[in-house]
């Protein structure tokens, strides 16, 4: 399992795109291309109030990762702390790896001739720092966090959302 997560709290998020938007500047992005998608369905109808729901859908970095297996010249690669990433010196653009990811993570940069993905901004990862998109999330929705771990923001939700409910007895 891969050590990190983007974690999305539905609650806060406001559909602005900052994530995207940030996540297309800092990695140099081309247009069409989407490394980390924001994906909102809605409005829908929830307790007689019209409501969108949003999914942050960034690479799932995979425990065993069919991009990878695919890749004919190992240029999709997970690390040791099961990042995946495409070593962009090895991919021939064959798109292999587009054809066996289920998610449709990988995607094609029609300028380079080559395979680009999320690799959680592995560089900044390594520095101890957030990806982009975390980064730039306006309302604090996305947290970058190890799975199975509840972050200091999710324990502290739910101790308040505990304590309202005493208090509404």
């Amino acid at each position: 399992m891969s050590r990190y997560i983007i974690k999305m709290d539905q609650d806060r998020c406001i559909s602005c795109n900052a994530c995207e938007l940030h996540c297309k500047q800092y990695n140099r992005v081309p247009e069409g291309a989407r490394l980390g998608q924001l994906i909102t369905v809605g409005p829908l109808n929830k307790a007689g109030k019209p409501r969108m729901m949003n999914l942050f859908m960034p690479c799932f970095h995979c425990e065993q990762p069919w991009c990878v297996a695919a890749c004919p010249t190992e240029a999709m690669i997970r690390r040791d702390d099961g990042i995946v990433y495409v070593n962009q010196d090895l991919c021939v653009g064959c798109k292999a790896c587009i054809i066996a990811c289920p998610w449709d993570v990988p995607q094609w940069d029609e300028a380079a001739g080559k395979v680009m993905k999320c690799d959680l901004c592995m560089d900044r990862v390594d520095q101890g720092l957030d990806p982009a998109c975390v980064t730039a999330c306006t309302t604090h929705a996305l947290e970058f966090v190890r799975p199975n771990e509840a972050s200091h923001r999710t324990r502290e939700r739910h101790g308040q959302k505990i304590l309202l409910k005493r208090v509404m007895r």
